[in-house]
């Protein structure tokens, strides 16, 4: 009875984790085993079987993947990547609402890599989150789109603008309009700063807040009913800098820039 190469691959745990493993480089018999932690007698079969169907090899005590093998593996990451960012924390990301994400990056949501997942205590519901906080002052670059505008978000802003760091800041409509009426001094103060960039993104994406700066992004997302509920992560892993720059990017085409602003709508 022939066996397809899925379910060779995804129906032992065995035979993945050994193909992962022999991704990173060739093994011999005991290195497999401690670092699979199996025995001799429950990994050979397995062994046999990934070189029957020709995605590994041996040469002398080494094993390592064929060329297929090789192509099948770096296939299976991308899959692999993204289940663990949604397993994670599953509640979380079944219940977002992604309308104002590209499909070119929503196909590559797995970019966030090894981020943290923040559920603000009750009793500070409504400040701005601590982790938000405390690393925008040590950010030397800041990019920032906002739609929902917290009280303390230009004093901080401007705070850390005043240190010298190069901010470009994305406004909703919605943001802009509650800064004519409430914030403006305080913005015009920002805005006519040389080391400050302000723009009006025309498509008003979803989303309530997305930063990225040169160490680390901050990311805040509607929930499917498109309300905020103060649940966002944030990630440090290079490849979510560069997934939200992209991003960024991706608003700077849809957004004018402005020079300053006046309480007239």
């Amino acid at each position: 009875m022939k066996t397809s190469l899925t379910n060779t691959i995804w129906f032992s745990e065995k035979r993945k984790n050994l193909l992962l493993l022999l991704n990173e480089g060739e093994r011999d018999i005991e290195q497999i085993k401690k670092s699979l932690n199996v025995t001799t007698r429950s990994i050979m079969p397995q062994i046999k079987i990934l070189k029957h169907e020709k995605l590994i090899k041996q040469e002398q005590e080494n094993f390592s993947l064929t060329t297929i093998g090789e192509i099948i593996v770096n296939n299976m990451l991308p899959f692999l990547d993204t289940s663990r960012i949604v397993e994670e924390n599953k509640d979380f990301w079944t219940s977002r609402n992604f309308d104002a994400i590209p499909a070119h990056l929503f196909s590559r949501i797995r970019d966030l890599g090894h981020y943290y997942l923040i559920e603000p205590d009750i009793n500070h519901m409504f400040e701005l989150p601590r982790e938000f906080v405390d690393n925008i002052p040590k950010s030397k670059k800041i990019m920032t789109f906002v739609s929902y505008l917290h009280p303390s978000f230009l004093t901080l802003y401007l705070k850390t603008a005043l240190t010298g760091a190069e901010i470009s800041l994305f406004l909703s409509e919605a943001a802009l309009n509650k800064i004519r009426k409430e914030y403006l001094e305080q913005f015009n103060e920002l805005i006519g700063m040389d080391n400050t960039a302000i723009f009006l993104c025309e498509e008003n994406p979803r989303i309530p807040m997305i930063t990225v700066t040169d160490w680390f992004c901050y990311i805040c997302l509607f929930n499917e009913e498109v309300r905020y509920d103060h649940r966002d992560i944030i990630s440090f892993d290079e490849s979510s800098l560069e997934w939200c720059h992209e991003l960024f990017e991706y608003y700077r085409c849809n957004s004018k820039e402005l020079c300053e602003i006046t309480n007239n709508v």
